[in-house]
């Protein structure tokens, strides 16, 4: 349990509804879990409804710390009006409860209905004061003045000093993008620091979930993973087919009644055909289904896009969509990712986390390790080349990382296939290069410099091209000419077909002859590098001592001490035989090659992890029992290893990590997700920054 007294908490608040305090809460949580280890979530007052309160859920699934969803509530509304004193006691009491098993807890006040109220916020206040908590107050700046908030901010400020709460700063939000400046100096007179976030349509725009339930229909036919697309606009198609199309825009939603067959018609193949917008989707309205032989015509087309049914004629349909205002919720990647990039551009977090007074730990955690991979990433931006655009997951995986601003990225694959796809999935790409290697103007030059480095190999002009058209050489070949600064592929291609290239073209270090990998295991309390799970089946002593090497320099690159187990079946002087003689042989090359680092071996695993096992085995060893590094002698342990660490203890594997190589290109698993991509292309452009620091010898 914690001590109370060593707890971080953060009271997000707010006079009026409306204000976005859940892209705040959400953005301040992320970065306390960057920097401290179990952080938790409260919500002090909240309404008894059938549905689960949408903003603790999406907060509980951003959280580090072990809380069911009824320890983060504290009492009701009506609780709250009929005895307002008791009501904050068990406030208190619950609060505690919550803070014995957190370092920091972010507390997410009551939300309003109604127009601006100073004393519903003073009973916020009231809470903050009794919990000890400083005040993050949120401002709405939509539909108002710079000057109207700062007369805002003046009454709020006021009303938190008259009940003791301590402001620690304001968030402006939903401001106009063109007078953030302007918002962010008007609340001066507070004598904190005001941060401003700029309006984003997107954060409020309804999924096509969302509206097939406000709408009470049925998904007709479409692609069910497009349902969670926004639809940014809303309009009824009462217009003749062509003027309709003359009017189309990105992301809208036509709702339109299911016997206009031309109009229904024409916005289908509107939706697939190239130079027209890519819709979120149709509502069929006023319970009328299409003709049977245009039925017949739709079902032959096999539409990706969602068509909805619905009872409602297309007014009330309509009236309905424009009141439905979507949430930011566990199931919305996009407004996610579009909350924190808004919070990560415009929040100062080292000066909240400051003023917060936070206690950083010893310790890093899995979430605090992924969390710190974007925020380097993400502070000297690189260009990484992703060769697979034809994958969802990586379409997925690109648009969380342009919107994050965490790289810059080049995606290949025929352009308009790329772009329509990504756009039906709800992906932004208008920042991302997308690049055909069979029509691009780099292929001859790529042709040109591949016949010059396999010239020795009999390589020729006409054969180069047709190899250059390969995504993969095509990719590593960016990287080789310093197009892009690191490649990523591998989710629906072999091992084999991500590296080949890379030894052709980029090649090794200087002084390093194997290309190897090394898992980043992200334990509870720290996290470790396992070397090689992936590469070399059956290294020799030499290429035992290189995977060592190249896993020490990973390791330190990524904050990890390196203090390097060479792993066999005996420790020290014990044992005999090929296996424990090649890792013996090993460690001696390591030792003779880099004499700085702290290297043991041949050391079995739990003399390498355990402090009482290594005192009774190698007393004097500094690597003994606090090893970070683990050299498998073979790839067959090395595989098994990571991944029953990963089952069992619940790690987080992040990787493979190619290493060795002149400039970086790592390797997905087929079965990689989302969040593994993103990890992985963070990884990459860190090794890039490493890269651009120190040089490369070719």
């Amino acid at each position: 349990m914690a001590d109370l007294d060593t707890v971080s908490s953060v009271y997000i608040a707010s006079p009026e509804g409306d204000a976005g305090k859940s892209t705040v809460a959400l953005g301040v949580l992320q970065m306390l879990c960057a920097c401290t280890a179990r952080v938790g979530v409260f919500r002090p007052i909240a309404r008894i409804t059938d549905e689960t309160d949408h903003i603790l859920e999406l907060l509980l699934e951003h959280t580090t710390a072990d809380l069911t969803y009824e320890q983060c509530m504290g009492v009701t509304y009506e609780q709250v009006h009929s005895d307002p004193d008791g009501a904050l006691s068990d406030i208190v009491s619950r609060y505690h409860q919550v803070a014995e098993e957190c370092d920091a807890v972010v507390i997410v006040g009551s939300d309003y209905t109604g127009v601006p109220s100073p004393s519903e916020l003073g009973y916020n206040a009231r809470i903050a004061a009794n919990l000890e908590a400083p005040v993050l107050l949120t401002l709405r700046g939509a539909r108002r003045s710079p000057h109207d908030v700062a007369q805002l901010a003046n009454v709020c400020v006021a009303e938190l000093a008259a009940h003791h709460a301590h402001l620690v700063a304001i968030v402006v939000n939903r401001c106009d993008p063109d007078r953030l400046e302007e918002y962010a100096a008007a609340p001066e007179a507070a004598g904190v620091p005001v941060w401003s976030l700029p309006e984003d349509p997107l954060l409020i725009a309804p999924t096509v979930a969302e509206l097939l339930q406000a709408v009470e229909g049925e998904l007709y036919s479409g692609d069910t993973a497009l349902l969670q697309r926004e639809a940014l606009a809303v309009a009824v198609g009462a217009m003749t087919a062509e003027h309709i199309l003359e009017r189309l825009a990105e992301g809208w939603m036509v709702i339109v009644p299911g016997d206009r067959s031309d109009v229904l018609l024409a916005l289908v193949n509107a939706h697939d055909a190239q130079g027209f917008p890519s819709l979120s989707g149709i509502v069929m309205s006023g319970g009328i289904e299409p003709h049977p032989s245009v039925a017949r015509l739709i079902s032959g087309l096999r539409p990706r896009l969602p068509i909805l049914a619905t009872k409602f004629g297309s007014f009330e349909t309509a009236n309905i969509a424009a009141q439905t205002r979507g949430r930011l919720s566990v199931g919305s990647l996009r407004k996610v990712d579009t909350a924190l990039g808004l919070m990560e551009r415009r929040v100062d977090a080292p000066t909240l986390i400051e003023r917060l007074q936070v206690t950083l730990p010893s310790v890093v955690t899995p979430q605090m390790f992924e969390f710190q991979l974007l925020d380097r990433a993400r502070a000297q931006r690189k260009r990484i080349v992703l060769p697979e655009g034809d994958d969802d997951r990586v379409l997925r995986a690109a648009g969380r990382l342009l919107r994050r601003r965490v790289v810059d990225l080049t995606i290949l694959g025929d352009e308009t296939k790329v772009r329509a796809r990504a756009a039906e999935l709800g992906v932004d790409l208008s920042s991302a290069t997308v690049l055909d290697p069979k029509r691009s103007e780099y292929l001859s030059e790529f042709a040109a410099e591949y016949a010059r480095i396999r010239a020795s190999r009999g390589m020729t002009i006409e054969r180069a091209r047709e190899i250059m058209v390969d995504i993969s050489y095509f990719g590593t070949m960016m990287v080789h000419r310093g197009i892009a600064d690191g490649m990523v592929s591998g989710a629906a291609h072999t091992t084999a077909h991500t590296i080949r290239p890379s030894l052709e073209i980029i090649r090794t270090k200087p002084g390093v002859s194997t290309v190897s990998s090394v898992f980043l295991m992200c334990l509870a309390d720290r996290v470790l590098a396992y070397g090689d799970c992936a590469v070399v089946p059956d290294p020799t002593a030499e290429q035992l001592a290189d995977i060592a090497i190249s896993s020490a320099e990973t390791a330190a690159r990524f904050g990890i001490e390196p203090r390097v187990a060479m792993l066999s079946y005996s420790t020290g002087d014990s044992g005999r035989g090929i296996g424990v003689d090649k890792v013996r042989t090993a460690t001696a090359l390591v030792h003779e090659r880099r004499p700085d680092l702290l290297v043991e071996g041949p050391i079995q695993y739990d003399a390498a992890v355990e402090p009482t096992v290594a005192l009774a085995k190698l007393p004097r060893s500094q690597v003994a029992g606090r090893a970070t590094v683990f050299v498998f002698p073979d790839l067959n342990t090395g595989n098994n290893t990571y991944k029953a660490v990963q089952r069992s203890a619940g790690a987080i594997a992040v990787g493979p990590v190619l290493q060795g190589l002149n400039k970086p290109v790592n390797d997905l698993s087929r079965g990689a997700l989302v969040q593994d991509i993103v990890n992985t292309v963070a990884i990459t452009a860190i090794q890039a920054q490493d890269v651009s620091d120190q040089g490369v010898q070719e």
